[in-house]
């Protein structure tokens, strides 16, 4: 993946870091962790201006996070605990009772849930879901996204930038953590549905 990613950068240019970054939040094991900092060292040859590597993959991600709110906007709060109160609850993982516990938690932190899960591996593409199901306004969503994903771009492509030919010892040390927060994730879901009980 590594390799293609590469080829596609260099060939492509900006509409290649655009589609990249869109494509990692559709489909989330193409990490960002290998895509900007990728970028940074591109612009630090000079092959790229580093002012628009941040803004064309800041806009890549919010785009892609859009997408995954108008899917949660699409199921609504009433259907998601329809599905929950369903047999098909065990899959989701939630009662219908943690759905209500989560709309209250979501009208109370979503702003700060958004902001801060644009940075976390993972979660950075799934927090775009509960924030549709809420309707949490669009423009409040598109804010704090752009402001999170700008964070975690600017961290990675610095890095990248700063490193120069050495940034792949950027990819080497965050993509491990960002598939250890993977596995976490995948396990926690795993435990949940072996666990699940209608009634909690």
């Amino acid at each position: 993946m590594f390799d293609w990613i590469t080829g596609f950068m260099e060939t492509g240019g900006y509409g290649a870091l655009f589609v990249l970054m869109l494509i990692e939040n559709l489909f989330p094991p193409i990490p960002s962790e290998v895509i900007v900092p990728l970028a940074g060292f591109t612009a630090a040859r000079g092959d790229l201006s580093f002012g628009m590597v941040i803004a064309v993959a800041t806009l890549g991600s919010v785009v892609g996070a859009a997408f995954w709110y108008f899917i949660g906007r699409a199921f609504g709060f009433h259907r998601v605990k329809a599905i929950a109160a369903s047999r098909y609850g065990r899959f989701m993982t939630v009662t219908p009772r943690e759905v209500d516990q989560a709309r209250d938690w979501f009208d109370r932190y979503g702003s700060l849930s958004v902001l801060f899960g644009r940075v976390v591996p993972t979660v950075r593409t799934l927090i775009s879901v509960p924030a549709g199901i809420v309707a949490m306004p669009f423009l409040k969503f598109l804010l704090y996204s752009a402001v999170g994903s700008l964070a975690w771009i600017l961290i990675l492509a610095g890095a990248g930038y700063v490193l120069a030919d050495q940034y792949d010892h950027v990819e080497n040390w965050v993509n491990p953590v960002s598939n250890a927060v993977t596995l976490l994730i995948v396990g926690w879901y795993a435990y949940r549905v072996v666990t699940f009980r209608a009634d909690r």
